[in-house]
């Protein structure tokens, strides 16, 4: 069976390697992100940090499709340099994407899954989270706390038939 899977970030960069490679197998791939694609009839222009956004657009591609089989949480992006002269505005808007943007996709699409019994969500974390790097300090802890967040929601949501990775 064809899985219908939402991906957040797919625009570039793995994210969008991740879309190709999903519907080179004969996936359905919503893609959402910020930066416009005409010419991709599944893109759909959502603002992870946006929770009602990404509420609507789920429940209108659940509503298109009848499922969401896969959540593939990875919109984010990094900052370098000394945290000490990190902007905090600058890595407030980093943890809202890489961490409460992801939590927004989940909470969109949970109420689906369990409904379902069955469902994927993959959330990408990096190295950085286990093993911090000097001047990418926020990117770090964002990444580290995507570990936590999916250790606990794996053990939430098991019994409802979702998996999380």
């Amino acid at each position: 069976m064809n899985k219908v899977v939402i991906l957040t970030g797919g625009s570039s960069g793995i994210g969008r390697a991740t879309t190709q490679l999903l519907r080179s197998q004969s996936c359905t791939v919503y893609e959402f992100s910020r930066r416009p694609a005409p010419e991709d009839p599944f893109h759909m222009c959502v603002d992870v940090t946006d929770g009602a956004a990404v509420k609507a657009a789920t429940d209108a591609v659940f509503e298109q499709e009848g499922r969401i089989d896969i959540l593939i949480n990875n919109a984010g992006f990094g900052i370098s340099g000394a945290m000490e002269f990190t902007d905090p505005a600058d890595a407030h808007r980093l943890m809202e994407v890489n961490l409460f943007g992801m939590d927004n996709a989940i909470r969109a699409v949970l109420p689906h899954m369990r409904g379902a019994g069955s469902g994927r969500i993959v959330n990408i974390s990096s190295v950085a989270g286990v093993f911090a790097i000097p001047f990418q300090a926020w990117y770090s802890i964002s990444k580290a706390a995507v570990r936590s967040l999916t250790l606990a929601l794996y053990n939430e949501v098991a019994p409802y038939g979702v998996q999380v990775c």
